[in-house]
């Protein structure tokens, strides 16, 4: 839950000092709510625990993948921290919110000249290079700009990290990188190094998302220090990614913002000592667990059906459109009922959405009071890839959604409309 949830003396959840229920009756269902303390405390967070830890420069740069606005840019640019883009859609949405170029970092598998060009004429920090076609590609577009582009070069490590398929990136078999093992990422530092309108200042790597240990960071800072002195690369700058862990269910453990940049800054300086190097300027790219704990999101049930010694569907209204994870990972939540916080959990439920997809079901054994038509689902942990990867799946308009803030709820994005769904068209 959000840093500020508590339970009213009517049993109702509060966010932010609002009622959800409230929430819920004046802006509609589905209704995602993001309390703003919740991400400045976390973004805060990161950025005072990788400070203390790291002797060298350091920056923390929320990863915009998670879940990409203007009003949270503006958030975390006031926090301080950087921001990494994935496509020309988020770099887009950074320049209108006002976020600092200076902070901003472009990754992505497959940058098109469209959106290289942009970055470029957006002035961004780096570009992290992922493939060896994007040499060129940016070589040339920098070439014309007469303009020297800063960039890291993405590596894979070859770590394992333990998370879900779907979400590993790190592997040898990934599509994202060049890797270590097979002497791509060698060939993709000797072509940077010998391109026009390229400075290749460090390396950048990443493992994977929902990550909870500790040790496969360790490892791949070790391996990419060790690849650097094998090409003769100064490693002025080192990424080594994000991907940390929250906490869905009370079976996650979470590591927090100090656990994890004590690792990391610790293994940096003892890899750095052992290579005789200065310590590289490093960033790290938390998003999830940033935005994740700060969002809740509510939904109304519209039916329910009991089969007898098999399963009772509560059907709510919103599913995959808004929340593909449970479809696409199997993840896991735990939801409440937002109108009934003191009951007894007495039943076994599954919550459904309500799209035309049998495999539509947001949480397939949820422990709640057995619900009944009318009340309010809240699914906390809903901050991240929710939005980011919402659809109008069976037409259908994506959420409105509000922050919350010392009793105050504003609205930052409007439900969609039907028009909205068919304005595209022509």
């Amino acid at each position: 839950m959000p840093d500020t949830a508590e339970v009213s003396a009517t049993a109702h959840l509060n966010l932010g000092g609002c009622d959800a229920v409230e929430l819920a009756a004046e802006f509609g269902t589905p209704l995602y709510v993001y309390d703003e303390a919740t991400i400045r405390n976390r973004a805060v967070a990161y950025r005072e625990a990788l400070r203390a830890a790291y002797p060298g420069k350091s920056l923390v740069c929320y990863a915009g993948k998670a879940y990409c606005a203007p009003w949270l840019l503006r958030i975390i640019a006031q926090e301080e921290l950087g921001l990494d883009v994935v496509s020309g859609g988020e770099l887009f949405t950074a320049r209108v919110s006002g976020f600092p170029a200076e902070r901003i970092y472009f990754h992505g598998n497959n940058k098109a000249e469209d959106e290289l060009a942009l970055a470029l004429d957006v002035g961004v920090s780096r570009v992290v290079v992922d493939n060896l076609e994007e040499i060129d590609r940016l070589s040339r577009l920098a070439s014309n700009a007469k303009h020297e582009q800063a960039v890291l070069l993405r590596v894979a490590p070859g770590v394992e990290a333990h998370t879900h398929v779907h979400i590993k990136t790190g592997v040898l078999d990934t599509k994202f990188g060049l890797s270590i093992q097979t002497g791509a990422a060698a060939e993709a530092v000797s072509r940077i190094q010998q391109s026009e309108g390229l400075n290749l200042v460090g390396l950048h790597a990443h493992i994977g998302s929902q990550v909870f240990e500790l040790e496969p960071y360790r490892e791949t800072i070790k391996r990419v220090f060790d690849f650097a002195a094998s090409v003769s690369l100064e490693l002025r700058e080192l990424s080594p990614g994000g991907g940390f862990g929250v906490r869905y269910t009370p079976a996650d453990i979470a590591l927090s913002p100090v656990e994890v940049t004590r690792a990391i800054a610790e293994t940096v300086c003892a890899a750095a000592h052992s290579a005789g190097a200065q310590l590289p300027a490093l960033t790290i790219e938390p998003g999830r667990s940033i935005i994740a704990p700060a969002g809740v999101a509510l939904y109304r049930v519209g039916s329910i059906k009991t089969i007898t010694g098999v399963r009772t569907y509560v059907a709510v209204d919103g599913g995959m459109a808004d929340n593909i994870r449970p479809t696409a990972y199997g993840a896991l939540y735990t939801p409440f009922l937002a109108n009934r916080m003191h009951h007894e959990a007495d039943a076994t439920v599954a919550i459904a959405g309500k799209y035309c997809e049998s495999g539509d079901v947001l949480v397939k054994e949820a422990r709640v009071p057995l619900p009944r038509v009318g009340d309010l689902v809240a699914v906390p942990s809903s901050g991240a890839y929710h939005l980011s990867m919402a659809s109008n799946y069976n037409l259908s308009p994506r959420p409105a959604v509000v922050v919350v803030r010392q009793g105050t709820a504003r609205l930052v994005r409007r439900r969609e409309s039907y028009e909205d769904l068919l304005r595209p068209e022509l």
